[in-house]
């Protein structure tokens, strides 16, 4: 079993910046993928970004060249450095764990991103 805790979120103007970080937990030798996903009020659950223990990367189309993600595969650690940030980035960001590509078999908590002025 694998656990994860988001952190890192809050309000930011447009324009700002902000890093995301998830923690895991248990059994981190068996995950494979890490990931952030994202939900707004009204809007589909969306993968913004996911990364292999190979360094396989995928991000959304919206947020590529403005979103990084990064591992610590050893420690479990996953993190998401957003820039470049647009009113429409707001939403909950899930930390996601999977334990092959393509897929994902644990969330965090979520982290509230809020990108106004």
């Amino acid at each position: 079993q694998v656990q994860l805790v988001e952190s890192g979120g809050g309000l930011v103007q447009p324009g700002g910046s902000l890093r995301l970080s998830c923690a895991a937990s248990g059994s981190i030798s068996s995950i494979n993928t890490m990931g952030w996903y994202r939900q707004a009020p009204g809007k589909r659950r969306e993968l913004v970004a996911g990364m292999t223990n190979s360094g396989y990367t995928n991000y959304a189309d919206s947020v590529k060249g403005r979103f990084f993600i990064s591992r610590e595969n050893a420690k479990g650690t996953v993190y998401l450095q957003m820039n470049s940030l647009r009113p429409e980035d707001t939403a909950v960001y899930y930390c996601v764990a999977g334990m092959y590509v393509g897929g994902y078999d644990y969330w965090g908590q979520g982290t509230q991103v809020t990108v106004a002025s």
